[in-house]
């Protein structure tokens, strides 16, 4: 956390927070979500500005009930996440860089969804791999230590037979299959946070 939003923390600490207004989407991008986007349940503009986007990755923090927020100087801004509280990018040097710009280099557990959808897990860490990304990444999956095609893949997601991995910085991490719908309950997080 920046030592001025520190700072104006310690000055100001009853400023009320802020719901609903900024999102996190599938891709990673950050977005403002105006009074209309968030009656009409959009996404929201995608922030642009560098300055802003990179005071939003130094000061971007969860809380104790799994709600995702930036601290702006006393304010803390309440994140709607349209997927998990971290989007990864696959990348030639770390093998994965997560929404903020840190690498992810280690991973400790993968799901793959439902939908499609693949999750990486490292310690506090949930990222959804950028769906752009996906045709890379399911390279590197193999079913019983063998290059997987397509149609296998799609059979291990309906009926799970197979030891399926993810070959990531020289390992082989065993992938799981998840429900979409329980990644928010089975990590701890809150997709839209509401106020107390």
């Amino acid at each position: 956390m920046d030592d001025l939003v520190k700072q104006a923390l310690a000055k100001w600490p009853n400023v009320p927070h802020c719901y609903g207004w900024l999102g996190l989407d599938a891709r990673g991008h950050w977005r403002m979500r105006d009074q209309q986007a968030q009656q009409q349940q959009l996404p929201g503009d995608k922030i642009a500005h560098a300055a802003l986007l990179n005071f939003i990755n130094r000061n971007y923090g969860q809380d104790e009930r799994g709600c995702w927020f930036f601290q702006n100087g006393p304010q803390r801004v309440y994140v709607n996440l349209e997927a998990t509280p971290y989007i990864a990018r696959s990348d030639p040097r770390h093998g994965f860089v997560l929404q903020t710009g840190a690498p992810l280099a280690q991973v400790e557990q993968v799901y793959w969804c439902d939908n499609g959808a693949l999750i990486l897990r490292h310690g506090d860490i949930v990222a959804q791999v950028d769906d752009r990304d996906m045709a890379q990444v399911l390279d590197a999956l193999r079913l019983d230590g063998q290059a997987a095609s397509d149609e296998a893949l799609l059979a291990w997601l309906a009926d799970g037979q197979g030891q399926l991995t993810l070959s990531h910085a020289g390992q082989e991490i065993a992938v799981q299959a998840l429900a979409y719908a329980k990644v928010a309950p089975t990590f701890g997080f809150q997709p839209a946070p509401a106020g107390q």
